[in-house]
C-alpha cells in the first residue's frame, strides 16, 4: 500500500494509515492545496473548478471530500459527476472554470484512486506549479471561507453528451462515411465511465455495438490496464462476433487500444500511429511522441514530410513540446491521443472517432491497416523497487556502461542503439523502474530487455 505525491497529483492506495495511504483525510489536504494554490495562481475572489470520477468503487467517497472541501475554502464547483479524464478537461474551458479535478487513479487497479488536476486551460499542471501545490500540502497552509461566503455547487450530467458532440463536429471525423461502412464494433469499458460514453459515441457513428464490461460499478473484471495478457476475453468476442474490430479504454478513458478482427492485438503504440497518418495525410504537419514510444511514428511522420520530435514521459511534457513543435497530432505510446483541434489531452473518444474515420476511408480490414505501417515490437518490463535500491545510482552506471552510443537524459536514460533502444526510467505512478525496449522483432525485443534487466541488477546488488 502507497500514497505517491507529484506534480501531477496525489495518488494512493484506499485505507489505511493517514500519509502513507490515499485516506479520507490525505484527499481534503490536498483538494485543500490545489484550492488554495488556485487562489493564488488566478488572482481573483469568486473561483470556479470542475471535477468528474471515474467509476472505481471509492469514486463516490474521494468526490464528496473533494467537492466538499473546494466549496469550504469559498469556491463553487461544477459537478460532473461520473465522467472521463478528457471529459472533464473539455468542460473547464467551455465552462470558463478556472481550474479541473479528475478523480481517477487511469489504468491502476482498483484499489487505487487519485487527485489529476488541471489549470484554466484544461490541461495538467507544469512542474513548478504542482510543486507549489506539493509545499502547500506539506505545510497546510490553507485559510477556509467563513459561513458567509461558501462555495456552491452545481450538477451538470450532460457533459459526456456534450463530449460526444464536440468530437462529431471536428472537421477530420467523417461521420457518414464511417455510417456507411457499417462497422460491428466489440467495445469492452472496464465496468467504468468508458462503457457509457464509447458506445453512446459509436451508436452515433452508425456503429453496431457489442458491449462487454460496459457497467460502471468499478468493479474491474480484468487488470485495467489495456496490455494483451489482460484483454482475451474481448480478443475471443471479437472473433466469435465477426466483428471488424475491439475497441478497449482504460477506467478514465484516456487511453486506448483496439483488436483486429482476427482477435490480434492491434498494438497500443500503434493506436497513434494510424491516427496521426490519417491526420497527416489531411492536414500536413509535425507530431510528438514521449520517447518511450514506437520509432514508428517518426517513420510514418517522415513519409508526410513533417518533423517528429520526442518529450520526456509525461503528458504535459508531450504537450509542452507539441506546442512548442506546432504538432497537428500527438500523444503517448500507451494509447493517448492528443489532438488540439480538439483539445490538449489524451482523449480516446477523438481517437476512435479519427480511426473508424480512416479504416472507412482505406476500406480495408484493421489487420491489413496494421499490417501496412512500419513493423517494430516493444517489450515493456519493469522492476519493483524497494528503500535499499538507489536508482540514480543505477541509471548512472548504465549511462557510462553505454556512453558510446546516442544517449538521452531528460527522462531517466535513452540508449539510441542503430536497430533498436532501450528506456530506463522510475516511474512518476507507481514504485518501479520501467524498462522499455524496442526492435525489429519481439525476440529481439524481449532478449534486449532481459540483459538489460540483468545489467541493472547487477549494479544494484540485487
Amino acid at each position: 500500500m502507497t500514497l505517491i505525491k507529484s506534480i501531477s497529483g496525489i495518488r494512493g492506495t484506499i485505507g489505511g494509515k493517514v500519509g502513507d495511504n490515499l485516506t479520507p483525510l490525505d484527499a481534503v489536504k490536498f483538494a485543500s492545496a490545489y484550492g488554495t494554490w488556485l487562489k493564488n495562481y488566478v488572482g481573483k475572489e469568486k473561483l470556479t473548478v470542475v471535477v468528474g470520477r471515474d467509476a472505481r468503487i471509492s469514486g463516490p467517497m474521494i468526490h464528496n471530500l473533494v467537492v466538499n472541501t473546494l466549496i469550504g475554502l469559498g469556491i463553487d464547483v461544477i459537478d460532473l459527476g461520473l465522467s472521463t479524464t478528457p471529459t472533464v478537461e473539455v468542460a473547464v474551458p467551455l465552462e470558463k472554470a478556472d481550474g479541473g479535478i479528475i478523480l481517477t487513479a487511469s489504468h491502476n487497479p482498483k484499489q487505487w484512486n487519485a487527485l489529476k488536476l488541471l489549470n484554466e486551460k484544461g490541461e495538467f499542471l507544469n512542474g513548478i506549479e504542482g510543486e507549489k501545490i506539493l509545499k502547500i500540502a506539506e505545510d497546510e497552509a490553507f485559510d477556509f471561507s467563513d459561513v458567509d461566503n461558501i462555495g456552491a455547487i452545481m450538477i451538470n450530467d450532460a457533459y459526456m453528451d456534450i463530449h460526444i458532440d464536440e468530437v462529431l463536429n471536428l472537421p477530420l471525423v467523417d461521420v457518414d462515411a464511417v455510417k456507411a461502412a457499417k462497422f460491428k464494433v466489440v467495445v469492452d469499458g472496464v465496468n467504468s465511465s468508458g462503457g457509457i460514453i464509447i458506445p453512446k459515441l459509436l451508436e452515433l457513428m452508425g456503429v453496431e455495438v457489442i458491449k462487454l464490461y460496459c457497467e460502471p460499478n468499478g468493479h474491474f473484471p480484468h487488470n485495467p490496464e489495456p496490455l494483451k495478457e489482460h484483454l482475451t476475453d474481448i480478443s475471443e468476442l471479437v472473433v466469435k462476433e465477426g466483428a471488424h474490430l475491439g475497441v478497449v479504454v482504460d477506467p478514465d478513458v484516456d487511453r486506448l487500444a483496439f483488436i483486429c478482427e482476427d482477435g490480434e492485438m492491434f498494438g497500443e503504440e500503434y493506436t497513434l500511429v494510424a491516427c496521426a497518418d490519417y491526420v497527416l495525410s489531411k492536414t500536413p504537419g509535425n507530431t510528438v511522441s514521449n520517447m518511450s514510444s514506437s520509432r514508428a511514428l517518426r517513420d510514418v511522420t517522415n513519409l508526410h514530410n513533417g518533423n517528429y520530435e520526442a518529450s520526456a514521459v509525461g503528458e504535459v511534457n508531450v504537450v509542452e513540446l507539441m506546442k512548442k513543435n506546432n504538432a497537428i497530432i500527438g500523444g503517448e505510446g500507451n494509447g493517448g491521443i492528443i489532438y488540439p483541434e480538439s483539445h490538449y489531452g489524451r482523449d480516446s473518444l477523438v481517437g476512435v472517432a479519427l480511426f473508424l474515420t480512416h479504416l472507412a476511408n482505406k476500406k480495408m480490414s484493421v489487420s491489413a491497416l496494421r499490417a501496412s505501417y512500419p513493423e517494430y515490437y516493444m517489450s515493456k518490463n519493469k522492476i519493483e523497487l524497494t528503500p535499499q535500491i538507489d536508482v540514480d545510482a543505477i541509471l548512472v552506471a548504465m549511462t557510462e556502461k553505454y556512453k558510446n552510443e546516442d544517449i538521452t537524459t531528460i527522462d531517466g536514460v535513452k540508449i539510441d542503439f542503430a536497430e533498436n533502444w532501450v528506456h530506463l526510467r522510475k516511474s512518476n505512478t507507481e514504485p518501479i523502474i520501467r524498462i522499455y525496449t524496442e526492435a525489429a522483432s519481439q525476440q529481439l525485443a524481449d532478449d534486449l530487455a532481459l540483459r538489460i534487466i540483468d545489467e541493472i541488477k547487477a549494479v544494484a546488488g540485487i
